[in-house]
């Protein structure tokens, strides 16, 4: 009971282990090892040689090249409106709102091969927009532009998500009292709102992007080539086996990785340790 009325005052915000907490550490592990397993034994089973072979391979290379150049495209294209629209979403009540709440998250819902195929009848050759701009020198079909489309649609529920998220956090009345010593809204925005939520931005910004690196379902269909590391995991497998293309995958794995090292270490503040702890 003590421990309850510490946590009511806002003293112990963690609780201290017990015996609930041991067995729900049991089962927690077995899905933790799930998740490592796989990835530690494709790491650990691919022998240097042959990684070392997949880095001095040109065609390894320039997959490596498109894919982080792509997501990086899809990023900046997805901060330049995907942050207004989680700006909207924080602060603005109106008509359709949770309309646009659900558009956001259908990315998450809808299999990634029907979204190439959704996506090939919009940007395609003979699409509702690929026709046209087609017409005037942007392709989309076995081209970069429609590997970045592809990224795009599929990721950017992770970036307006937790920039939602990031804006909710900051006070309101931060803004309302910039407003009351003359700055406009734009300028509340710019310089409090924005300024504040830029952690859980640049958060969302980094797992759009690893999210984007690892798309393969939406981007094969639409944009085979150039190739994607996923694309290139899929094609060395179906051609050559597992060993040509598990070194490859190891890549994609380390690259992932280091998404989750910068969320961690640069973006995700420490936690403060729990009272019981200090």
């Amino acid at each position: 009971m003590s421990r309850v009325r510490d946590y009511q005052a806002g003293s112990a915000p963690f609780r201290r282990p017990d015996r609930l907490a041991r067995c729900f550490a049991l089962a927690s592990s077995l899905l933790l090892l799930f998740v490592l397993i796989p990835l530690l034994g494709t790491l650990l089973g691919t022998d240097l040689q042959s990684f070392r072979a997949a880095l001095m391979d040109a065609q390894v290379i320039t997959a490596l090249a498109t894919t982080f150049y792509a997501a990086g495209l899809a990023t900046l294209l997805a901060l330049l409106t995907g942050v207004p629209l989680a700006y909207l979403l924080a602060r603005y009540d109106f008509s359709g709102k949770s309309w646009v709440e659900g558009v956001v998250n259908l990315p998450v819902v809808v299999p990634h091969t029907a979204v190439g195929i959704a996506l090939l009848m919009v940007f395609g050759r003979l699409g509702i927009l690929g026709k046209p701009l087609g017409s005037l020198g942007v392709e989309f079909t076995d081209a970069l532009a429609g590997v970045v489309v592809g990224m795009l649609f599929v990721s950017l529920p992770f970036l307006v998500n937790t920039a939602r998220e990031s804006f909710e956090m900051v006070d309101p009345e931060l803004e309302r009292m910039a407003e009351t010593q003359g700055a406009t809204p734009w300028q509340a925005f710019r310089h409090v709102a924005l300024p504040l939520a830029r952690r859980g931005i640049l958060a969302g910004a980094l797992l759009m992007w690893g999210r984007a690196i690892s798309e393969f379902g939406a981007v094969v269909i639409l944009a085979y080539h150039p190739k994607t590391v996923p694309v290139l995991v899929y094609e060395r497998f179906e051609g050559f086996g597992l060993a040509a293309a598990q070194p490859v995958a190891v890549l994609l794995i380390l690259a992932s990785l280091a998404v989750f090292v910068l969320l961690q270490t640069v973006v995700v503040p420490g936690r403060e340790k729990p009272t019981w702890a200090k």
